[in-house]
This record gives C-alpha cells, sequence and structure tokens, in this order.
C-alpha cells in the first residue's frame, strides 16, 4: 500500500480519536446498565458542581473569549446546571415503561457515544447542557469546543468529569477534546464508534455533522422578528425587548434581530425603549452603522457579543453612556439590508408598518432571508392576532409578551431550558424542538400479541439486562457492524465535503 493511499485511509488525528472513542464506547455500555438510583446520585453531584463553578467558569469565558457579560453567563451557567436538574429531576428516562392498556413494555436505550460541539459564544452553558443530557440518558460524551473557547471548556469538562466519576460514573464518559483541529474533528465526526453527532455552532459545522456519515441533531441559525401591535402593553415590552436584546450583549442566537411595529404605537415605542437604555439612531447614522458594522455587507465577527458602547465607538457614533441597545430604523426587509439579518451584537433593526398584516408580512419577509424554523416573539394583547402570527411566521416556537432571548430558550417560559433550538423542516433540522434528554434515547418496544386472550405478562420489579436465574448482567449491545467497501468510499467522500465545511470553524 502507497503512502498515499496510508494517509488516505488513516487522516492526521484519528488514531487518538479512535482511543477517545473506544474508551467512550466501554464507558458507555456499562453506563447503560446503570439504575434509576445511580443515575440521580451521578446527576446530583454534577449539578452541585457545576453550579457551584458557576460564577468562575463565566469570568474565565468572558477573559478568553472577549464576548458577553460575566453576570449573565453565571445565570445561565446555573440555569444549564442546578435549574436544568431540578426541571427533568422528576424525569425518568433510565427504567422500563409498561403499559398495561397497550400491552407494551418499553425500554430506554441510550445512544452510547455522544460526539458534541460547543459554540464559542455559549461555551461552558452548552457544555453543562449536552454533559447533563449524556448524564440523564447514560449516554458516553466527547465535547469538542470552538478553539476560541478551548481553555476554559477543557476545565469545565474536567470538573464535570471529575465530579460525575466520584459518585460512581464509569470512567470516560465524559471526555474533552484539549486541542480541537479540523483533522481531529473530522475524524471523531465520522468514526463509526461516533452513535450521534449534537452540533452547536455556525452554519458549516451543523452541515458537516449532517453530511459526517452518523446520525446527528443539529440546528439552524436565528433571525427573531419582533412584532409589537397597537393593543400591546407598550412599556412593557420596550422593557423586555432592550432587557434581552441586550443581555449577554446579544449573544445568545435567540436575541431578537427587529423589532417590527405598527405605526399607531411606534412613536411611544421608541419613547420607552429610550427609557430603559436604547439609543435610536438617526437616518444619516444609520449609514455609518451599516458600513462600519456590517462591511461589504457581513456582521463583523470580532464584534459579536461587544457592547453597545463598543458598537457605537466602532461604527463612529456618539451615544449616552447608559446605552444598552443601538436602534437603527430602516424601512425595507429584503436581502440586501445588513439590518434585516441576523445579528449577534446589541443592535436592533426596527420597522415601522401600518397595521397587523403589513406587520405578519415583515416578519415572514425576514424568515425568508434566514433564520426559518427557530424563533419569533409578538408583545399584543389580542389573541387573535397572535395566533395569526404564530400560524403564518415558519418558526417553531414563537413567546408571547416576554423577551425573546430567554423565552424561546426556556428560561422565561415554560419551553424546554435548552442551548441548542432545534428548526426542523422548515430550517432543515433533524429536530424540530428545543433539544431535550428524550431525543438521546430510543425506546425499546416489546408488544404482546393485541388479541384480549393473550395475557400481558408481570414485569413489576424485574431489573433490564440482569437474568434474575443468573444474576449476570447483560449488556445493553452498542455494536459497531465493519463498513462495507461502498460505506468507504461514501465516508473519504464525506469527509472532503467536511474538511471544507470545517474550516468556517475556527473562523466564526
Amino acid at each position: 500500500m502507497s503512502m498515499i493511499e496510508l494517509e488516505r485511509r488513516d487522516p492526521p488525528g484519528a488514531a487518538r480519536a479512535a482511543m477517545m472513542l473506544q474508551r467512550a464506547h466501554w464507558a458507555a455500555e456499562t453506563f447503560a446498565r446503570y439504575d434509576r438510583t445511580r443515575v440521580v446520585r451521578i446527576l446530583d453531584a454534577v449539578a452541585e458542581a457545576a453550579e457551584a463553578h458557576a460564577e468562575r467558569y463565566a469570568e474565565e469565558a468572558v477573559a478568553e473569549t472577549g464576548m458577553g457579560v460575566v453576570e449573565h453567563k453565571v445565570l445561565k451557567n446555573r440555569m444549564l446546571s442546578r435549574g436544568l436538574w431540578d426541571h427533568y429531576r422528576d424525569h425518568d428516562f433510565v427504567s422500563p415503561r409498561i403499559d398495561h392498556d397497550a400491552k407494551i413494555l418499553e425500554l430506554p436505550r441510550p445512544a452510547g457515544v455522544i460526539f458534541a460541539l460547543t459554540p464559542v459564544t455559549n461555551p461552558v452553558a452548552t457544555v453543562y447542557f449536552k454533559v447533563m443530557l449524556a448524564l440523564m440518558t447514560r449516554n458516553a460524551i466527547v465535547v469538542s469546543p470552538h478553539p476560541g473557547a478551548k481553555h476554559v471548556c477543557a476545565d469545565a469538562v474536567r470538573m464535570l468529569s471529575d465530579a460525575a466519576v466520584r459518585a460512581g460514573a464509569p470512567d470516560g464518559c465524559i471526555q474533552i477534546v484539549e486541542e480541537p483541529s479540523i483533522p481531529l474533528i473530522e475524524a471523531l465526526m465520522t468514526d463509526p464508534t461516533t452513535d450521534v453527532v449534537v452540533a452547536t455552532g455556525g452554519g458549516a459545522v451543523v452541515r458537516a455533522a449532517y453530511r459526517s456519515g452518523n446520525p446527528a441533531l443539529g440546528v439552524g441559525p436565528g433571525n427573531v422578528p419582533s412584532f409589537v401591535d397597537a393593543t400591546a402593553d407598550i412599556a412593557a415590552a420596550a422593557r423586555h425587548i432592550i432587557d434581552s436584546k441586550s443581555f449577554d450583549h446579544s449573544i445568545l442566537c435567540t436575541n431578537e434581530s427587529v423589532v417590527i411595529v405598527e405605526e399607531e404605537v411606534a412613536d411611544q415605542l421608541e419613547r420607552e425603549l429610550r427609557k430603559h437604555g436604547g439609543h435610536i439612531v438617526d437616518a444619516s447614522e444609520v449609514e455609518q452603522v451599516r458600513e462600519h458594522l456590517f462591511p461589504n455587507g457581513h456582521m463583523r465577527l470580532d464584534l459579536i457579543g461587544k457592547s453597545a458602547l463598543e458598537l457605537a465607538e466602532a461604527a463612529q457614533l456618539k451615544v449616552p453612556a447608559n446605552t444598552r441597545v443601538l436602534i437603527a430604523p430602516f424601512s425595507l426587509v429584503v436581502p440586501e439590508e445588513p439590518l434585516a439579518h441576523e445579528k449577534l451584537f446589541p443592535l436592533l433593526g426596527l420597522v415601522r408598518v401600518p397595521n397587523t398584516r403589513a406587520g405578519i408580512s415583515a416578519a415572514q419577509a425576514m424568515l425568508r432571508i434566514t433564520g426559518a424554523g427557530h424563533s419569533a416573539s409578538i408583545h399584543s394583547r389580542s389573541a387573535r392576532t397572535i395566533m395569526a402570527y404564530g400560524a403564518a411566521v415558519k418558526v417553531l416556537r414563537v413567546s408571547v409578551n416576554v423577551g425573546n432571548s430567554l423565552g424561546s430558550a426556556g428560561a422565561l417560559t415554560n419551553l424546554s431550558p435548552t442551548m441548542t433550538i432545534g428548526t426542523g423542516f422548515y430550517g432543515r433540522s433533524s429536530v424540530g424542538e428545543n433539544l431535550e434528554p428524550r431525543h438521546l434515547i430510543n425506546l425499546m418496544r416489546v408488544a404482546y400479541n393485541a388479541d384480549a386472550s393473550v395475557p400481558f405478562d408481570d414485569f413489576t420489579g424485574l431489573e433490564p439486562w440482569v437474568l434474575e436465574a443468573a444474576a449476570t448482567p447483560i449488556a445493553a449491545p452498542v455494536e459497531h457492524a465493519p463498513a462495507a467497501p461502498e460505506t468507504d468510499l461514501l465516508r473519504e467522500e464525506i469527509r472532503k465535503v467536511i474538511l471544507e465545511e470545517l474550516k468556517e470553524l475556527t473562523r466564526q
């Protein structure tokens, strides 16, 4: 075999990736036999440890990435550790489920080995979230952080792993790629030992996950329209919008991108936005915003997660010292207008419309540009308008009378708390909900003859994977069949595509 063939069959990083994944595979096989009592004990310990380090990691994340607000990251870290576990503590993703009426026994089956990609924008909160979900479902997880947040993420994952192992989790069930590189990520993503890829990050990363040849759960970009109609509580709407848009310097993909307001209440809304720290730039300054914050029509990546004052300085604007959000009015929601696109910094577009129908049309136009399937918000006291808006906009979550940054993420609503927003068919995503633990298990169903004369057995008190007579655990099989020759060829083609798309990983 030639050296070229060896390089093609064993890309850089493959050997290291194989060792990490094999260790995770062994841990996953052991973890799959744990009962709920052991799983709860592990999660109690990990949630406590994660919450205890929430403030330290928030500070370190801001220091390493240069993005966001420490206090807001503390809130997210706590929400995705103790808060997440409190939310799911009474849910059971481990024990057998028995439906006597249907004569069906359901056994939760973990995916096995999760390969998790995490973003630079919300590094530790996303690590907490994905590790907690993996533990709830008895999966092993290998975390690959964005290179721009690798140090804080590596430390956080080591801390979570230590806490889990001390509480009885199998060693190797939580691992970190300490030095992420394109070849190593590509090798981990495409390896047959990886059972599912969970990707949160830029569009190229998610596309690469879907093309890896392994099952993948990924999300699409946001571009949130926020419609304020004439019936809304305008003072409350303005407060919610500014609080949401300024939260963590607008780093969450659920942040409002454009406020669409009915002309009848537009002046009032602008006054209220100013009261809460919104600075509305005048018509002559809007072009400065476009020129300096969106050179060549593209959002400046070096300004992501920066404050409104830093944005103003970059745009050569003079603004009050208490400015929390820059607001730039514009008239047409068209693809050529950069202000109509997603903005991961505290700059908010503002569009006036004559009526509700025009407001809904403007929101639809925004989502045709980008953000399909993601989220939208509305401030209204009209049930008819709220329902019409929800039916018309092509998203899978609409928050009502609340800031969308935390509303669609499940912190200020009763949606599932998450750091991974599924965009479904609209956004070409494999999941259409906020990512939950149940997405990381399959239910194996034992279905009896439906004939009433055939009895259904009593499974009460029985534990899966254990034969009572021998008291010998039976491992839940996690098999990986050898790849067929044509599968090898397909993987090589996929790798070529992934290597191109992952180049974007280090630029975002």
